[in-house]
């Protein structure tokens, strides 16, 4: 190779580095400044002492921590697990209702004529284009005292009289699905569309109930769709704010109010960092489990998170 070939690959060389440089630089400052420095002052400020007016301040300590594990100058409370708790537990319920309503509706849109489907899905997202606090508030109305819903429950002997279902844990989780249930639908569907109808022909030619057809065909098809929703319904759901504030109406505080509520009322800047960690931390285990599922009931890269 002669010195002017080398010369002309070292500048192409050059010139794609740049070029890569240029490309990559903005998403990656974007990333720095809106989430890795916030984060790297979170880790900072949990491990803070709480001062007079609730700003950290030094010394380092583990108070913050010990804090939302109950621990206080008056003893030991189960407030925050609590807290913790019911919001894993809102979380894993939520999931599971929008993984059941989501399956009929991603399928369904998948059988309709092709020209359709676009207005389907359509209609699925578009309530997730209004703001989140006003279709909070919407359910607000529909599930108050007098309410046609409200009623039925009454009648049912599910509620007491002149008792709304709102602010209730119930109302939470109907909150929760009604939110996130786009997020799931969207991913099903593009499973959905891959969907190799043979194999669900052949298990029905092998005498296999609906379940086992079901479970043996149409499951691992859709499987990378089912754990891409899970992702982006349970991770935002954990730590969600809105919803449980006004739906709970201070009844079902979640992981997020705890956190909000230290950083204003609260007054206590390391346990509400202490709180923001712990989303963090929460959002990577889900991450690394929802891989290990992927991988165990796939068994193929493309599942994986």
């Amino acid at each position: 190779m002669t010195d002017t070939a080398v010369l002309g690959r070292s500048q192409g060389m050059v010139r794609e580095a740049r070029h890569l440089l240029f490309t990559v630089t903005p998403g990656a400052a974007w990333i720095i400044v809106f989430l890795v420095l916030p984060s790297a002052y979170l880790m900072g400020v949990a491990f803070m002492t709480n001062g007079p007016y609730g700003l950290p301040q030094m010394p380092l300590s583990l108070d913050s921590f010990k804090q939302l594990a109950g621990f206080g100058f008056l003893g030991w409370s189960p407030g925050n697990l609590y807290t913790l708790l019911r919001s894993l537990w809102q979380t894993l319920v939520a999931t599971g209702l929008v993984v059941i309503v989501a399956y009929p509706i991603a399928y369904y849109i998948t059988t309709c004529r092709a020209k359709w489907r676009p207005i389907m899905l359509l209609l699925v997202v578009v309530p997730s284009w209004t703001n989140q606090v006003i279709r909070t508030f919407g359910w607000m109305n529909l599930l108050a005292p007098g309410t046609p819903l409200s009623s039925v429950a009454e009648s049912l002997g599910l509620i007491a009289p002149n008792m709304g279902l709102y602010p209730s844990n119930f109302a939470v989780t109907l909150g929760l699905v009604y939110n996130f249930l786009p997020f799931m639908v969207l991913p099903l569907y593009a499973a959905f569309e891959k969907l190799d109808t043979a194999q669900v022909e052949a298990a029905q030619d092998l005498y296999a109930t609906p379940v086992k057809a079901f479970w043996h065909a149409v499951f691992p098809q859709t499987l990378p769709g089912l754990l891409a929703g899970i992702v982006l319904v349970a991770i935002p759901a954990f730590g969600m704010y809105v919803i449980p504030e006004l739906l709970g109406g201070g009844k079902a505080l979640m992981l997020g109010n705890l956190v909000a509520n230290q950083f204003s009322g609260g007054s206590n800047w390391p346990l509400g960092a202490a709180g923001a960690i712990l989303m963090l931390l929460a959002t990577f285990a889900g991450l690394y489990a929802m891989r290990r599922i992927g991988k165990r009931l796939g068994g193929g890269e493309e599942v994986v998170i």
